[in-house]
C-alpha cells in the first residue's frame, strides 16, 4: 500500500512540476507578446501624444506612462526621441513638475550600468540637459519655492548617484554635476532638501578613498572642503523669531526631534569628508569657525548672554561628530582647539556641546596628559550647571574620561572619591551609574595591595547609603531606589577585577566577604520584590564572573543563601546566579578540588528539587521566566556534570518537566527547553556536547544506556509534544530546534519513531487530517527510514506540520488526547 502511495505521489508531483514549468513558459511568452514586442509601438504612441496639442504634452499622466514603460523600452530610445524634450519642458509646469522629476530619476536609474551606457549617446545626451537645469536651483531658492527646490535637488542627487562611477573615472567632465549638488546643499536655508544629497556623498566617498581614484580625490577635495563648511552651517540651531531662547522650535517637539536626528545624519556626512580630505583639514574648518566666533563675539559673552551662540555650538557639535575619525597622534589642530573648548561660555547648549566633544576625544587626551587637568576640571564643573542636560553630559563624558585616562588618574583616587561622594546623590540614576563606572575604572588600576582599602574608600559610603535606603523603603518608589543603588555596588564588582595568583587572597574578594551579610539581609527583607532580588543576584553573579575561583571562601554562604531564597521565592534570578557558579566551579576546572566540585553539584541538585516541587504545585504558564532560567541552568549542569546528572534519580523527572514546559507558547523558555532536550539526545551517541577540549574522551556506555532507556520510555510523549507544538502552539522561531529534536529521535531510535508518529497523527482532532493524508505521510516516512535517508524524515515532518498549521487552528475545547498530562513530582 505504501509503495503504491509513493508512486502515486511521485506521479502527482511530476505532473505538477510539468504544469508549473509550462505555466512559467506561458508567462514568459505572453510577457514578450504583450510588452516587449509592443515596446516600439508604444514608444511611437507616446511620441505622438507628446507632439499633440501643447496642453497634452504637459499632462502628468503622460510622464507617468513613460516612467512605467521605461522597464520595457530601451532607455536610449527614449533619450534620443522627442520625449526627452517633453520631460525636460514639463519641469517648467507646476502641474507636471513632480511627474517630470520622477520620470527623469527613472531615466537615471536605467543608466546605472555605466559600462554599458558610457560609450553610448545616452549619458552624453542626458548629461548636458541635466546640467543645464542648474539655474533652477537659484530661482527656487530665491523664490522660497520649497517643492521645486526639493524636486531639483532630487534630480541632481539621483543623477550623481547613477553616474558616480563615471564621476570618479572622469572628474573633469562631471565636475559641473558635483558642483550643482553642492549648490543644492548650500542654498537650502530650510534644511528640507539637503538630506536628499547625503546618499550621493556616501557613494562618492566609497570611490574617492580608493587609490585607483586618487586623481578624482584631488579634483574634488575643494568641493568636499566646501561641504564641511556647508554641513557645519546647517548644524546651527534655529534663531527664534520672538527671541525666546528657551523654546527654539515654538513648542513643536516633533520638529525638534527631527532636527536632532538630522544633525546626526549630517555628522555622518562630516565623517565622509574626513575620509576623503583627512581629519586635520576637517577639524581645521571647525576650528576656524570657533576662532571666528571668539574674535567677533567672545568679548561680548557673559554667563547670562552669549550672542549668536548657534555659530559657536555648531562647530563644537561637528567636532564631536568627527571625533571617531581622529587618530590619537593628531598634533596639529587639537592641541590648539582643546584650550579653547574649556573656556566656552556657560550657555546650556554651548556647554553641553563642548563637554560632549571632550568626551569623544578622551583617547586622544590619554596620549596628551599635559591637557588632561584643564579638561577634567571643565567636565567636573558641568556637574554644578543648572541645566540637567549639561549634568547628564558631564556624567557621560566623565565616564569616558576615567575609562581612557585611568592610568593617568590612578594617583588621584582620594580627590576623585571626595568629588564622587559629593555629587552622587544629586544625579539621576543613569548618571549615577556612569559616574560610578568612571571611578571604578580608576580604582581598577590601583596596585593589588591598595585594592582593598580603595574599594572600602569608595564602597563603604555606598553601603551606608544602601542600608539607609533599605531601612526607609516602605513604598514601591523607595524599594526601586534600593534596587538602583545596588547597581552601583555591582559596577565596582564588574570592573575592579585585579589579577592575583591563585595561592594568594584576592583583596576584592576580601571586601566581598565583608559586604555579603548586608546583601544577604537586604534580599531576605525584600524577597517579595523582584527588582531588588535581581540586583542582588546580579551583584553576586558579577563577583563570581570577576573573581572566579578566588570566590571559593564565600561559596558555602552564597550557595546556602541562594538555595534558601529560591525555595522561598521561586524567582529565576537565584537560578541565574546558581548557573554562574556551576560553570565556574565545574568538575575538572583549574584550582577546583573534587570536594568543592561535588558540593557545587549537590547545591545544583538542591535547586533542581526546589524547582521540580514548584512545577508540581504551579502550572508552567505561571512560571515561564523561571522555567527559562531553570533549563539554561540544566544545559550547563548537563555540560559540566554529565556523569553525575544523567545517572541520578533527578534525570527522569527533569525530563518530564521538560515535556511539560513544551506546552508553553513563549519563545525564550521554549528555546531553552528544546536546547536542553537536544543536548540530552546527544548523550545517547558517541559525540555528546562536552565542556572539555579533549574530544577523544569517550562517552561512557552507562551514560548512553541511561539516555536511551529514558527516551524509549518517554520518546512517544516527546514526539506528541513536539508535533503538537509545531502544529498548534510553537512560535516560528522555535521550529528549527523542534525539528532538530525530531531529527535526534529519528537518528537515535529509527525503529520506534514511525509508530510514535503514526499514533500522534491519529490523535489529531477529528476532521483535521484525512486518512489518505495520514497514509501518504507514513508511507513517505517509512520509505525514507528504509532507505536510510533519516534527514529527509525531518523535512517530511516539517512540511506536514507547516501544511497542517496553515489549514487548522487549535480547537477551543482543547486538544483532546493530545493535551499534556499534569507534571507530578514526589521527591
Amino acid at each position: 500500500m505504501s509503495a503504491n502511495a509513493s508512486r502515486a505521489e511521485k506521479t502527482q508531483a511530476h505532473e505538477y512540476l510539468e504544469k508549473f514549468q509550462k505555466s512559467e513558459e506561458e508567462l514568459r511568452v505572453r510577457t514578450k507578446e504583450l510588452l516587449e514586442d509592443n515596446a516600439s509601438q508604444v514608444l511611437q504612441l507616446l511620441i505622438q501624444y507628446a507632439q499633440s496639442p501643447a496642453s497634452a504634452s504637459t499632462k502628468a499622466q503622460l510622464l507617468e506612462c513613460v516612467s512605467s514603460w521605461l522597464r520595457e523600452i530601451p532607455v536610449h530610445r527614449v533619450v534620443n526621441s522627442p520625449l526627452l524634450d517633453t520631460i525636460i519642458n514639463a519641469l517648467s509646469d507646476e502641474k507636471s513638475f513632480d511627474a517630470a522629476v520622477d520620470c527623469l530619476c527613472t531615466l537615471f536609474r536605467e543608466t546605472r550600468e555605466v559600462d554599458e551606457y558610457s560609450e553610448s549617446i545616452t549619458i552624453k545626451t542626458l548629461y548636458p540637459r541635466v546640467v543645464a537645469l542648474r539655474p533652477m536651483i537659484a530661482r527656487a531658492a530665491e523664490s522660497d519655492d520649497l517643492d521645486t527646490y526639493k524636486g531639483v535637488t532630487r534630480v541632481f542627487a539621483e543623477a550623481g548617484e547613477a553616474w558616480v562611477v563615471l564621476i570618479a573615472r572622469m572628474p573633469g567632465q562631471f565636475r559641473s554635476l558635483v558642483e550643482a549638488i553642492l549648490e543644492c546643499a548650500a542654498r537650502d536655508q530650510d534644511r528640507e532638501a539637503v538630506g536628499l544629497t547625503f546618499h550621493f556623498w556616501s557613494e562618492m566617498k566609497q570611490y574617492l578613498v580608493l587609490e585607483k581614484y586618487i586623481e578624482a580625490r584631488a579634483e574634488f577635495s575643494h568641493d568636499f572642503s566646501k561641504l564641511v563648511d556647508i554641513m557645519i552651517k546647517h548644524l546651527q540651531f534655529p534663531v527664534p523669531e520672538d527671541g525666546n531662547e528657551t523654546d527654539l522650535f515654538d513648542g513643536d517637539r516633533e520638529q525638534e526631534e527631527k532636527f536632532r536626528e538630522f544633525r546626526h545624519a549630517m555628522g555622518d556626512v562630516l565623517k565622509y569628508c574626513c575620509e576623503v580630505l583627512g581629519v586635520t583639514e576637517c577639524l581645521g574648518t571647525a576650528f576656524a569657525r570657533i576662532r571666528q566666533w571668539v574674535t567677533k563675539y567672545g568679548s561680548q559673552a557673559t554667563d547670562t548672554n552669549v550672542p549668536h551662540w548657534q555659530e559657536l555650538e555648531a562647530p563644537l557639535f561637528s567636532m564631536r561628530a568627527m571625533g571617531r575619525m581622529v587618530d590619537k597622534e593628531e598634533n596639529i589642530i587639537l592641541p590648539q582647539v582643546m584650550p579653547l573648548l574649556v573656556q566656552v561660555p556657560s550657555h546650556e547648549k554651548v556647554r553641553f556641546a563642548a563637554i560632549m566633544a571632550l568626551g569623544r576625544y578622551t583617547e586622544w587626551t590619554a596620549e596628551h596628559p599635559d591637557l588632561l587637568e584643564g579638561q577634567l576640571n571643565f567636565i567636573i564643573s558641568g556637574f554644578s550647571h543648572e541645566s540637567k542636560e549639561v549634568v547628564r553630559a558631564a556624567a557621560l563624558a566623565f565616564k569616558f574620561f576615567c575609562h581612557d585616562c585611568r592610568s593617568l588618574l590612578g594617583g588621584h583616587v582620594q580627590q576623585l572619591q571626595t568629588f564622587y561622594d559629593s555629587v552622587l546623590d544629586g544625579l539621576p540614576v543613569g548618571s549615577q551609574e556612569e559616574v560610578t563606572e568612571g571611578v571604578a575604572y580608576v580604582v581598577s588600576v590601583q596596585p593589588v595591595d591598595k585594592i582593598y582599602e580603595t574599594l572600602k574608600l569608595y564602597c563603604d559610603p555606598l553601603m551606608k547609603r544602601l542600608m539607609s535606603k533599605a531601612n526607609e523603603a516602605q513604598d514601591h518608589r523607595g524599594k526601586l531606589a534600593v534596587a538602583d543603588h545596588l547597581q552601583l555596588i555591582t559596577l565596582f564588582m564588574q570592573i575592579v577585577a585585579p589579577y592575583v595568583e591563585p595561592s594568594q587572597e584576592n583583596p576584592a574578594v576580601k571586601y566581598c566577604q565583608e559586604i555579603f551579610p548586608v546583601l544577604a539581609t537586604i534580599v531576605d527583607n525584600f524577597l517579595d520584590f523582584s527588582p531588588i532580588c535581581e540586583r542582588v543576584c546580579r551583584c553576586w553573579r558579577s563577583m563570581i564572573l570577576s573573581y572566579r575561583t578566588a570566590m571559593t571562601p564565600l561559596l558555602p554562604a552564597l550557595a546556602e543563601k541562594l538555595a534558601a531564597c529560591f525555595a522561598a521565592s521561586k524567582q529565576g534570578c537565584f537560578l541565574w546566579t546558581t548557573d554562574s557558579i556551576v560553570r565556574e566551579f565545574s568538575e575538572g576546572a583549574d584550582y577546583i578540588d573534587e570536594n568543592t566540585s561535588l558540593a557545587i553539584y549537590q547545591f545544583f541538585e538542591q535547586q533542581a528539587v526546589s524547582m521540580l516541587r514548584a512545577l508540581n504545585d504551579v502550572a508552567p504558564e505561571d512560571l515561564p521566566d523561571v522555567i527559562e532560567d531553570f533549563f539554561r541552568l540544566l544545559i550547563d549542569a548537563l555540560l559540566y556534570y554529565p556523569n553525575r546528572l544523567i545517572p541520578s534519580v533527578l534525570f527522569s523527572p527533569i525530563f518530564s518537566a521538560a515535556l511539560t514546559a513544551l506546552t508553553l507558547q513563549q519563545t525564550e523558555p521554549l528555546t531553552a527547553t528544546l536546547h536542553y532536550i537536544r543536548d540530552v539526545l546527544g548523550y545517547a551517541g558517541d559525540n555528546p556536547p562536552t565542556s572539555s577540549f579533549d574530544r577523544q574522551l569517550p562517552n561512557p556506555p552507562e551514560i548512553r544506556e541511561a539516555v536511551q532507556t529514558l527516551i524509549l520510555a518517554e520518546g512517544e510523549t516527546l514526539v506528541q509534544r513536539i508535533l503538537t507544538g509545531m502544529m498548534f502552539s510553537f512560535p516560528k522561531d522555535c521550529f528549527p530546534d523542534a525539528s532538530g529534536v525530531l531529527l535526534g529521535l529519528v537518528e537515535m531510535v529509527p525503529g520506534q519513531i514511525s509508530p510514535w508518529i503514526a499514533r500522534t497523527v491519529q490523535m489529531l482532532p477529528a476532521g483535521t487530517v484525512t486518512q489518505t493524508e495520514m497514509e501518504r505521510l507514513m508511507g513517505q516516512i517509512n520509505e525514507r527510514l528504509q532507505a536510510g535517508e533519516l534527514r529527509k524524515v525531518r523535512y517530511l515532518l516539517q512540511d506536514f506540520t507547516n501544511s497542517y498549521r496553515r489549514r487548522n487552528v487549535a480547537p477551543r475545547d482543547g486538544l483532546g488526547r493530545l493535551e499534556a498530562a499534569r507534571f507530578r513530582f514526589s521527591g
